[in-house]
């Protein structure tokens, strides 16, 4: 179990995130076009995991807006935008935001909370995924996991973009 914040509060997640060093957990997420979206599938990449409660709150949105501008200058790389919102939500937000550089994927039908150790076990989000982010290089080892210590602030991009420039 990890500690993030909401509002100061303490908020408890079901594990903690995998450890740097350590070959990332593989995952099935749900993508926009309803598609499976799997770390497998992307291996020979490094891959920024930016995991968050919901698009429909400012600070996610914002994280997605923030990644997608800052890694269209790396190749190699794919954003994952990582929540529990429905993937139609998700396609509907990166259409209207011109959200190019970034993939979504929906936990609706996976273990991945549980797996990263990212749902929230109590709190008014209980249930949802705490904000992270994970750097997974191309060998499919984690070179950066940062659990956001306060959920309505943002993550650390130069730590994960710095990790994902290897």
């Amino acid at each position: 179990m990890a500690t993030t914040h909401m509002k100061s509060t303490p908020v408890h997640t079901v594990g903690g995130l995998p450890q740097v060093g350590a070959p990332a957990p593989d995952f099935t997420l749900t993508g926009a076009d309803l598609s499976p979206v799997t770390l497998r599938e992307l291996r020979g990449r490094r891959v920024i995991l930016n995991i968050f409660p919901s698009l429909d709150t400012g600070v996610c949105a914002a994280s997605v807006r923030e990644f997608d501008s800052r890694v269209a200058d790396l190749g190699d790389t794919t954003v994952v935008a990582v929540s529990a919102d429905l993937p139609f939500a998700a396609a509907r937000f990166c259409s209207v935001e011109g959200i190019d550089h970034v993939r979504s994927g929906s936990v609706f039908r996976s273990s991945f909370g549980d797996d990263y150790g990212v749902r929230m076990t109590d709190g008014p989000l209980e249930g949802l995924l705490a904000r992270a982010v994970v750097v997974v290089d191309a060998d499919g080892v984690v070179r950066h996991a940062q659990l956001v210590p306060e959920i309505s602030e943002e993550p650390d991009y130069e730590a994960a973009l710095a990790a994902a420039r290897g």
